[in-house]
């Protein structure tokens, strides 16, 4: 069961290295009515990950700098943080399904500016999986 301030606010980690596409994205994403924590590296999205047991979406770029990308990133939290649903984007990879996290969906870039917020209220909507 998920642990949150506020079921109506559900709240997403958005990893973007880009300062300007973070910031676009959170201004949708906060215009549609989500919490949004900014991170623009894994290093700052594993930080927040610790500090905030309520986060219910990862959105992340594949490729950020640092040791860890974004792919790696899922799979963390996808083994660590199995509740959280994991939105995956890039313009320059197609990683195949069988790269991706169970249930973790990919958008690549560019993206509409509905796209990310339609993905990511139909995960919320999908009941997490019981046997996990």
């Amino acid at each position: 069961m998920r642990s949150h301030a506020n079921p109506l606010r559900p709240v997403v980690l958005l990893v973007e290295d880009e300062p300007l596409v973070r910031m676009d994205a959170a201004d949708v994403l906060e215009h549609a009515g989500f919490e949004v924590i900014e991170a623009s590296d894994a290093r700052a999205a594993k930080e927040a990950l610790d500090r905030r047991p309520d986060i219910h979406v990862l959105f992340t770029d594949v490729q950020m700098p640092g040791p860890m990308n974004g792919l790696d990133l899922a799979w963390l939290v996808h083994n660590h943080r199995p509740d959280i649903c994991l939105v995956i984007t890039s313009g320059h990879l197609r990683p195949d399904q069988d790269n991706l996290p169970e249930r973790a969906v990919f958008i690549a870039k560019p993206y509409t500016e509905q796209a990310p917020t339609s993905i990511i209220r139909t995960l919320l909507k999908k009941p997490a999986d019981p046997s996990r």
